[in-house]
């Protein structure tokens, strides 16, 4: 069989509804991450599904308690070239079936015109779906021999930081062990433009607080003789960001970006699909193109801030003030030390009364060299499958648990989201578009063809 014919048999099972009646069956699993019990999910559906593949798989308990398991699986051929790494999520967040627009349900697939909605569809059991089903024509188009191994992690509690994760990368490094991996989530650029992305941004969490007393007073009686907690705390936050949302304090700020990333960044429009929101050209760092700010910068965010009773204000200086922050960072940040140059920086602006509390690094900052082998080998896959430019990403804006495939198996990492910007991901109405899913499946059958055709010599290539 030749590529051209794979492909073929990739547009027909789209085109027969074979991709579309299997994540229905998915999406009717309630996979919230909130009940780490819900087994069914694993037991009836994936590992059925991978072991007509071949695969062997185990389910391990997460190292964290009251978490949910992971699903380990793993197809190994005599004499394979290489192996790849792969990865999935099968939670969910909440369904919030109250919001939905009428006639929606979210565990149940509806179709309406170019949009499959339902919860999960977009993130992450449609991207996993749309891989696992390209994997299974490849294989059936070369006879059940790939000529490389396929290994595959996929967790249940994505959606809540993925507690354990990492834990069971280490404890499992050995059987886990890869030469590359591929995976899908987050959202493309634009629903029009395949897209690569080598890595994610970084979550920096962090709380601002104030407490000067003990309990309110009337500001009838005490006005202007009280420190206010929440004009203390406001002009503590402006210290750190100005008004257009550029970051002051210079030890929050990343590397200076490289021509290689410029690079890649400089042909990408953002902001302009419908229903985006309008984008604010003077908000973030000077100087820099939408794209750099997003992939390439450092921001600081407000995400909460409380000073009395919003709900109820009373005429009273409150005796606290509260901000939740956090910070979306690149690598190269020191973000070790991010609490520290926050406290420094406030207490020699004169905010020694603002602490910083709960400080944590939520998902570490990681990309590959955009220039690798692997990178210039998957635009040329994606080209000859689909005949478009794809987009590279040095690293996702979002948050992702990258750091625990590129650090503990110290393998490329290269991610194909199959969603778009606007697909109600976390939100009512979550929606996978038909036409990007059928492009998808097109393009991950094209890779997995051309791992098995090419890999070995990219190995090779990369080995010097």
């Amino acid at each position: 069989m030749t590529r051209e014919v794979v492909l073929q048999a990739a547009l027909d099972h789209f085109h027969t509804g074979a991709l579309r009646e299997t994540l229905a069956r998915r999406v009717s699993y309630r996979t919230e991450s909130q009940h780490p019990q819900q087994m069914a999910y694993l037991n009836e559906e994936m590992i059925p599904y991978l072991t007509a593949l071949g695969f062997s798989c185990q389910v391990v308990a997460n190292p964290e308690a009251g978490k949910s398991p992971f699903l380990l699986a793993r197809r190994l051929e005599a004499d394979a070239a290489f192996t790849l790494l792969t990865y999935g999520h099968g939670d969910v967040v909440p369904g919030d079936e109250e919001n939905w627009r009428s006639g929606l349900n979210p565990w149940e697939l509806s179709v309406e015109g170019n949009r499959w909605y339902g919860r999960g569809t977009a993130d992450n059991k449609g991207q996993h779906s749309i891989n696992l089903a390209a994997l299974a024509l490849v294989l059936k188009a070369r006879n059940g021999r790939l000529g490389y191994n396929v290994k595959m992690i996929l967790e249940m509690g994505e959606e809540i930081g993925s507690p354990g994760l990492e834990t069971v990368c280490q404890q499992y490094r050995d059987w886990l062990a890869a030469d590359l991996f591929i995976a899908s989530d987050g959202p493309r650029v634009t629903a029009s433009r395949p897209t690569l992305f080598l890595g994610s941004r970084g979550v920096f969490n962090f709380t601002l607080r104030v407490t000067l007393r003990d309990g309110a007073h009337h500001s009838g009686n005490w006005g202007g003789l009280l420190s206010n907690p929440g004009i203390r705390l406001a002009h503590a936050i402006a210290s750190l960001v100005d008004d257009n949302g550029r970051i002051l304090l210079p030890a929050l700020l990343p590397p200076p970006l490289s021509a290689s990333i410029r690079h890649h960044l400089s042909d990408l429009a953002l902001g302009n699909a419908p229903g985006d929101p309008q984008i604010a050209p003077q908000w973030g760092e000077p100087g820099l193109s939408a794209a750099e700010k997003l992939y390439g910068w450092n921001t600081l965010e407000t995400l909460a801030i409380t000073s009395g009773n919003p709900e109820k204000p009373a005429h009273a200086i409150p005796p606290t003030a509260l901000a939740h922050c956090h910070m979306r960072y690149v690598p190269g940040s020191d973000v070790d030390n991010f609490a520290d140059h926050i406290r420094q920086h406030l207490g020699q602006q004169g905010f020694h009364d603002v602490d910083v509390v709960a400080p944590v690094n939520c998902f570490k900052a990681t990309r590959i060299d955009p220039d690798d082998l692997w990178v210039g080998w998957s635009l040329d896959s994606i080209r000859r499958s689909i005949g478009k430019e794809a987009a590279v990403l040095p690293n996702f804006g979002g948050g992702l648990p990258n750091a625990c495939f590129l650090d503990t198996f110290d393998v490329p990492t290269l991610w194909l989201p199959h969603s778009y910007p606007a697909c109600s991901q976390h939100a009512p109405d979550e929606h996978l578009l038909a036409d990007v899913a059928c492009e998808a499946l097109q393009i991950m059958t094209g890779l997995y063809w051309d791992l098995a055709e090419q890999g070995r010599e990219v190995m090779l290539d990369r080995q010097g």
